[in-house]
């Protein structure tokens, strides 16, 4: 059976700390997603996985400890362990800019492939142990912060006994995704000594990969993606969100397509009896010489679809914030009876 490894990017976010978010307020809109109709990020993503029978991946990035400190980890952690779901490891390198100490000196970067060997073995090293030590298993698996991993970035995986990588995305070749394997191959391999378990995807026009992100591909491309995938024998379908993708952009309100598309997915996993749910833990190595597991092909109309649903529901969403700030505007106001009947605009 081909399986399903529906994974999150789990992480708190430099901007937010840049723009002087405190350790609370960075936790709830990154890892809770909380805002003003309630709480979308980790707990309410593990609500709709367990309503579905289905285990989800949590690839959480421990860098910000060096910054918050471990507690806050350890606050994401034990919830998504407590839950059954499982926790591998993910880095951004971003923090070492803010970190109180940073382990390779000087060295800074945006991706962990913007370092040498020795520093990549370090980090992934360190960010490992602040993982374990907020009660995580040791990981097996790691996917980079941004795709930006490189070839060396394998071989200091190797070295650290990981057996699986996830930072391959074709969508991320020209944005720091330096893994040197065929971005239209969909196959597990292995290469530089782990097994590669790329982000899956298909073509959504000629010579573009849309890799399976609930915010970058429809409802009806996501299934396609699956089904060929189960067709094709592969052994695994690897769809990624992260914890707050949930959330509007300007993570103020729900993302109501993108709930609908992880509900989706989550429903096409559990209907699909060709297909099962889990992680790496138990994920099977592929065969010595691995078939090659083709993109499926574009279809312009698939594609095209997409692209308008995707405009209507930033339209939707620029509305509601109009509306919105209209009915501050209209509270605060003494003329707010006055005004209250443009508001009927928006309804």
């Amino acid at each position: 059976m081909t399986r399903a490894i529906i994974s999150f990017d789990t992480e708190l976010s430099a901007g937010l700390y840049q723009r002087g978010a405190d350790a609370r307020a960075n936790f709830e809109s990154s890892i809770l997603g909380r805002c003003r109709e309630g709480d979308y990020g980790i707990h309410f993503q593990m609500d709709m996985l367990e309503r579905h029978g289905l285990t989800g991946v949590y690839f959480v990035d421990p860098m910000p400890a060096l910054v918050y400190g471990p507690e806050i980890v350890d606050a994401i952690v034990e919830p998504i362990l407590a839950r059954g779901h499982e926790v591998q490891l993910h880095i951004h390198t971003e923090w070492l800019a803010f970190a109180r100490f940073n382990p390779v000196g000087r060295h800074t970067g945006r991706n962990i492939g913007d370092f040498p060997l020795a520093a990549q073995k370090k980090l992934i090293g360190l960010a490992r142990d602040i993982l374990v030590g907020a009660g995580a298993p040791r990981p097996t698996a790691f996917r980079a912060g941004n795709f930006g991993a490189n070839d060396d970035t394998l071989c200091a995986l190797a070295a650290l006994g990981f057996r699986f990588d996830s930072s391959f995305n074709g969508a991320w070749r020209a944005h720091g995704c330096a893994i040197s394997l065929d971005p239209g191959n969909l196959a597990m391999r292995e290469h530089q000594g782990v097994v590669e378990v790329p982000v899956s995807g298909l073509m959504d026009r000629v010579g573009s990969f849309r890799p399976a992100q609930l915010c970058a591909m429809s409802e009806e491309e996501m299934r396609d993606a699956l089904g060929h995938s189960a067709a094709s024998g592969a052994i695994q379908f690897s769809a990624f969100s992260h914890s707050f993708e949930l959330l509007s952009r300007d993570r103020a309100v729900p993302n109501g397509l993108a709930i609908a598309r992880m509900e989706a997915l989550c429903r096409a996993v559990a209907e699909d009896a060709r297909v099962t749910s889990g992680g790496f833990a138990t994920l099977p190595a592929p065969p010595a010489r691995a078939p090659r597991i083709e993109l499926a092909a574009p279809k312009p109309l698939r594609t095209l679809r997409r692209t308008v649903e995707q405009a209507v529901g930033h339209v939707l969403h620029e509305i509601g914030y109009v509306r919105d700030l209209i009915t501050v505007t209209i509270n605060s106001s003494r003329w707010g009876k006055i005004t209250g009947g443009v508001l009927l605009v928006f309804a």
